[in-house]
């Protein structure tokens, strides 16, 4: 059982298909695989093999989906990483990995190289493209001709191939262990959802070094034969030129590229849509956004939730009967329950943490015991994250668990009140959360971003989510900003915001 099998059998059923297309380059199924065979070979002859770990460090290009496969075929393990990241988060990966090869791209190599230098263990570095500078081979020169197709490698289920870290809200990122089994069950559960048509191209910006990317854009469209259409940066007016030019089509996004696309929308309402259908992930979507974003793309949004621990994906509003605000249903072969902090399961409607079980969750977090024994305790994923189960078995996602506000004792959801604050007509975005207070323990404060030419004030608004919600929850401190921070993923990094000066 091997990820790389996915590209094979879709190679073998639809050999003259376009499986990727990057801008003005395409490359069939065929000769995708022909590719990675090629590259199987090449890396073999430089020692590369099983259980070898590997640095991926580029922006989205159809040679990640190349190294990436090559090196599941190979056996070996593979650390995607942000080309962005800086000296101090690559050395943590680079090290904590044990990494003993690199692939990276020619522009994004200054940090990277840096950090190598303290590093000799990483004794094979390779760039895309065929020519490289000093110390690098050259991705097009490694590669050797392709004769009869590689047989199948000896992996298993259980044998690991990706390591992805997780920012999480304190410490250092953590390398969450997924398996050939992890990646695999949970595409083929997330398929078998999907109502794909055999003509769909699938259509994205999402970063692939992210584990969302990575199983929904890339590998979901691998297994399927779709053609998967994508850029390596988001830019609202491209997506929609596309979803206009296109005869049907899938996007997959996060929330915040969806409120672009409809702030982009309402000005210049797009000329036709080809979307069937749209899937939404790594953060909630606010109910404001999800609205008008069906409304004007003539379309509907799948919104499910997941996480990187989980492969990501775990539960899923099923098509047909998704409940605005829910997260739907367990995906198939995944259970998942709402429980206390003595892990009891609360009543329907009652507010507990969310775990999971199922075949994507990972092996563990790597070189670290003491918090794969805590996350993975009892048997069942922990995942931090507060959620609710109504009487007919939806989900919804609440907050984060180290998210919640505890005002003078009352509990306050930061996501409620973000809710509130989007449905207010000059705002665009808002992130809540709660500062210090030496009488409550936590005040409830709120950065906005206003929409381009509006106004609002900071009375104002609070009024307005006073008038809406208990008087305990609308933010006493309200910070205009001109942007959120945010990781790649999308999801705001309430850490990093600050609501002085």
């Amino acid at each position: 059982m091997n990820l790389s099998d996915f590209l094979r059998d879709s190679a073998t059923r639809f050999p003259d298909r376009v499986a990727l297309r990057f801008g003005k380059d395409e490359v069939s199924f065929a000769g995708l695989d022909r590719e990675v065979d090629s590259l199987v070979r090449g890396l073999e002859s430089l020692g590369i093999g099983r259980g070898d770990t590997c640095v991926l460090m580029m922006p989205n290009c159809a040679s990640w989906a190349v190294i990436y496969y090559a090196l599941a075929r190979l056996g070996a393990l593979v650390v995607p990483v942000n080309p962005v990241y800086r000296r101090g988060e690559l050395e943590h990966i680079f090290r904590d990995s044990g990494a003993r090869a690199f692939f990276g791209h020619v522009g994004f190599l200054e940090e990277a190289a840096a950090v190598m230098e303290a590093l000799p263990g990483i004794d094979v570095r390779v760039v895309g493209g065929d020519e490289a500078p000093e110390g690098y081979l050259a991705l097009g020169g490694i590669s050797r001709p392709a004769g009869e197709s590689l047989p199948s490698p000896d992996t298993s289920a259980e044998d690991p191939f990706a390591v992805i870290y997780t920012s999480g809200t304190t410490g250092l990122p953590k390398g969450a262990v997924l398996t050939h089994g992890n990646l695999m069950s949970d595409v083929i559960a997330v398929a078998g959802l999907r109502i794909h048509e055999p003509g769909d191209v699938v259509l994205t910006a999402l970063p692939f070094f992210h584990i969302y990317g990575q199983t929904h854009a890339l590998n979901l469209s691998i297994y399927s034969g779709l053609t998967l259409r994508f850029w390596d940066r988001f830019d609202p007016s491209e997506i929609i030129k596309a979803i206009e030019e296109e005869e049907s089509m899938v996007l997959y996004a996060v929330p915040t590229m969806i409120n672009r696309l409809v702030e982009l929308a309402s000005a210049n309402p797009p000329k036709r849509s080809s979307l069937r259908f749209c899937v939404s992930g790594g953060a909630s979507l606010p109910l404001q956004v999800f609205r008008r974003f069906e409304e004007l793309f003539d379309t509907w949004i799948m919104e499910g939730y997941g996480l990187t621990e989980c492969s990501p994906t775990c539960l899923e509003n099923p098509p047909g009967r998704s409940r605005i605000g829910s997260v739907g249903f367990p995906i198939p072969g995944f259970r998942a329950r709402v429980v206390d902090d003595k892990d009891n399961d609360v009543p329907p409607g009652e507010v507990g943490e969310l775990i999971i079980q199922g075949p994507g969750v990972m092996k563990g977090y790597l070189n670290q015991p003491e918090a794969t024994a805590e996350t993975l305790r009892g048997g069942w994923l922990h995942t931090g994250d507060l959620a609710r189960q109504d009487e007919d078995g939806y989900f919804y996602i609440v907050d984060r668990k180290k998210e919640m506000i505890i005002r003078g004792g009352y509990n306050v959801y930061p996501r409620e009140v973000e809710e509130v604050l989007y449905s207010h007509p000059a705002v665009l975005e808002a992130a809540v959360l709660g500062v210090p207070h030496d009488d409550l323990g936590e005040e409830v404060a709120a950065a906005v971003v206003l929409k381009p030419g509006q106004k609002a004030s900071e009375e104002e608004l609070r009024a307005f989510v006073k008038e809406r919600i208990a008087p305990y929850k609308y933010p006493r401190l309200i910070k205009f900003v001109e942007e959120l921070p945010r990781n790649s993923a999308g999801k705001v990094l309430k850490r990093e915001i600050s609501l002085h000066g």
